[in-house]
């Protein structure tokens, strides 16, 4: 079988030219020295006119990287694809639907530049762009960006100058709801077997409230039913119970947290106890979220309750244990989402 010695890799071919040439060099046959390593006779011969060029020498026969394939877009046009889908959405350029796809890039892609690539290659940009498919945080379309700039930047800074004037504490309030029929989290399984987990069939729900510190502080308590002015009005008194310093309590927009009756118990303390309101829709400025993601994917949803158990019961053993842990309230305010919150 006769040898073919472009089949050969790069390297490979480069060594082969090194050695024919110096072979021919010497004094060897050209075509019996190109015959043994299955290249053309002529092939020698621009080699060789390649190596006598003034001040080249042998170098010149070291092999080149490939260019390759030229891309379709150019790095000015990639550049414009990310700021195209970085911070935005495909609704901005007509579209109707919320999240990016590869079809939608690619579609966009054509609409701006003309340039039909596959979804494949799509995704080559993407990667090379260091963009990565995420799944988003959702955020409500009410929430006001400039209000969230202003509590980070203004209003929480001048509260932490006002509670250290007052040598009074910051606590951070929400409420929240468990059920025991409830499966958070995610399992392992065989693909396409969408597994089962087993839950009590008795359904039973508890709320709790809880306020934590950046210093580690955390209270709680659980009730049952809806929050109301009257319910809130006394779960501040059990917060407020034998609390020697004044209290500044940042809580969100409830209606019951501005119900009539506390503000008339915020007033009836004289300056004890003082509510702020956080930004609307922006849950996320507040870490006791993050308290309530903490334990709803650890508690419940990692052990089932047992026949006989009480969710109430279990709920408060587990808020109890995280009030038992001062490092671990103090971590759910190294999330970025709090980072603003400086006075830990």
């Amino acid at each position: 079988m006769k040898r073919d010695g472009r089949s050969h890799d790069r390297k490979t071919q480069e060594a082969i030219r090194l050695m024919a040439v110096e072979r021919i060099l010497e004094g060897e046959d050209v075509a019996s020295v190109m015959e043994s390593y299955g290249f053309c006779r002529t092939t020698a011969y621009k080699w060789l006119a390649k190596v006598r060029g003034r001040g080249r020498g042998k170098r010149v026969l070291a092999a080149r990287k490939g260019t390759g394939r030229p891309p379709k877009l150019t790095a000015s046009q990639k550049r414009q694809v990310f700021r195209w889908i970085n911070g935005k959405n495909p609704l901005q350029y007509g579209f109707d639907f919320g999240l990016w796809t590869r079809a939608i890039v690619r579609e966009l892609i054509f609409k701006k530049f003309g340039v039909r690539l596959s979804i494949t290659s799509v995704g080559s940009v993407l990667a090379e762009l260091n963009l990565t498919p995420q799944k988003p945080l959702a955020r409500a379309y009410q929430r006001d960006p400039d209000a969230v700039k202003r509590w980070c930047r203004e209003t929480y800074p001048a509260l932490v100058s006002r509670a250290k004037k007052d040598k009074a504490e910051i606590y951070f309030w929400d409420e929240s709801g468990f059920r025991a029929d409830a499966v958070h989290g995610k399992t392992w399984a065989e693909r396409g077997k969408t597994p089962v987990v087993s839950r009590p069939g008795q359904r039973q729900g508890v709320s709790a409230a809880s306020a934590v510190n950046a210093k580690g502080a955390f209270w709680f308590a659980t009730y049952r039913g809806g929050l109301c002015g009257e319910l809130f009005v006394e779960l501040l008194k059990g917060l407020m119970h034998r609390r020697r310093k004044p209290l500044h309590l940042v809580v969100d927009g409830l209606p019951a947290h501005k119900h009539k009756v506390v503000k008339d118990y915020v007033a009836s303390t004289k300056g004890r106890l003082t509510l702020h309101f956080l930004p609307g829709y922006a849950p996320d400025l507040n870490p006791d979220e993050l308290v309530w993601s903490h334990a709803k994917r650890t508690g419940v949803a990692r052990r089932p309750l047992h026949k006989g158990e009480k969710l109430e019961q279990r709920v408060h053993d587990q808020l109890q244990a995280i009030a038992d842990n001062p490092k671990l309230v103090r971590s759910f305010f190294k999330h970025p989402s709090v980072a603003y919150i400086t006075d830990c």
